[in-house]
């Protein structure tokens, strides 16, 4: 067994060592970074300015957006900064803070596409207990449950990889810090470590995956039996934007965890990280506001409002 070290900082091998491809990775990121703010903060402002907005399905996605928000600011300004001052490194805490909020970010995110699943339900299936089952109160704590478990599912799993020795190289063959490439490092029998990591994300996502089919046979049923067409197609518009997001997360990261590791960097590898940490926070908002016309109405209502404003406000002060 190698002697073991005290590392103080790791090294992210990122996706080239070539000058040109790093200026152009830190253009490409830097524009799904600005695409991502936007998009969340529209979408997160445009629910908080309109009360119309103001029910349990936007209230969700208002924490969707948070959720998105902060997943976007824990991997891709690090890696930004680290091709733009051609550097890799990225110290232990700051390693310890990525994994935490990361694997916060992305549990909440499940947890909170399940109960927009069940929001979906009861609004479908059961309208007339809707109004009751889905109070203020209720949605409240649904959505600090899924705060509070992913907390408290994100310390474990960040205590239990940094808890082992590490005595390998310091150099993780990803853009950001990721628990099964840190695994690599470690020179204590990780095997365990690793299995357990694996079953217990893999059994918390199918209990989700299981519960969000459940509930959209459930919608599928319901809907098909809406005498009016129009009907059906309100009822289809509000539930295809989360089944997309739900696909994207999920087949993204069951083939991250799933797939077999390799010790080297590999190009698949960065591609797939790339598709479940950074594409879902950019395409969300996207996603929800190309089908929603209440997003849309109250979108242009907001852009209409913003310009009248101007306008007024240059028609009285001529210097503005």
């Amino acid at each position: 067994m190698s002697n073991q070290t005290t590392v103080t900082e790791f090294l992210l091998q990122g996706f080239s060592d070539v000058r040109e491809l790093q200026i152009l990775h830190f253009v490409v990121f830097l524009l799904i970074y600005l695409a991502a703010l936007m998009g969340n903060l529209l979408i997160t402002m445009v629910v908080a300015l309109n009360h119309h907005l103001h029910t349990p399905m936007y209230f969700f996605l208002v924490n969707l957006s948070i959720l998105d928000l902060g997943s976007i600011f824990v991997t891709i300004p690090k890696s930004m900064a680290n091709s733009l001052m051609n550097t890799k490194v990225i110290s232990y805490p700051g390693c310890v803070a990525q994994v935490f909020l990361f694997s916060l970010f992305t549990a909440a995110d499940l947890a909170l596409l399940t109960i927009m699943a069940y929001d979906r339900y009861v609004a479908i299936c059961q309208p007339l207990h809707y109004e009751r089952v889905m109070n203020r109160r209720a949605c409240v704590q649904m959505a600090a449950s899924a705060w509070i478990t992913s907390i408290v599912y994100s310390a474990l799993h960040t205590g239990n990889t940094f808890r082992l020795p590490f005595c390998q190289s310091n150099v993780i063959n990803q853009f950001f810090c990721e628990i099964p490439q840190i695994l690599k490092l470690t020179c204590s029998d990780s095997y365990l470590s690793e299995v357990g990591l694996l079953v217990f994300s893999v059994f918390l996502s199918l209990n989700c995956f299981l519960f969000i089919i459940v509930s959209y046979v459930q919608i599928f049923k319901t809907v098909v039996r809406i005498p009016s067409e129009q009907g059906r197609h309100k009822a289809f518009s509000t539930c295809l934007p989360h089944l997309i997001v739900v696909s994207l997360l999920l087949c993204t990261g069951f083939f991250e965890y799933m797939k077999p590791t390799s010790s080297s960097a590999s190009g698949l590898d960065l591609m797939v990280a790339l598709l479940y940490s950074v594409v879902p926070p950019m395409m969300n908002p996207i996603i929800y506001s190309m089908r929603n016309k209440e997003i849309k109405a109250a979108l242009k209502k907001l852009i209409v409002w913003k310009l009248f404003t101007n306008k007024k406000m240059s028609i009285i002060d001529p210097w503005l």
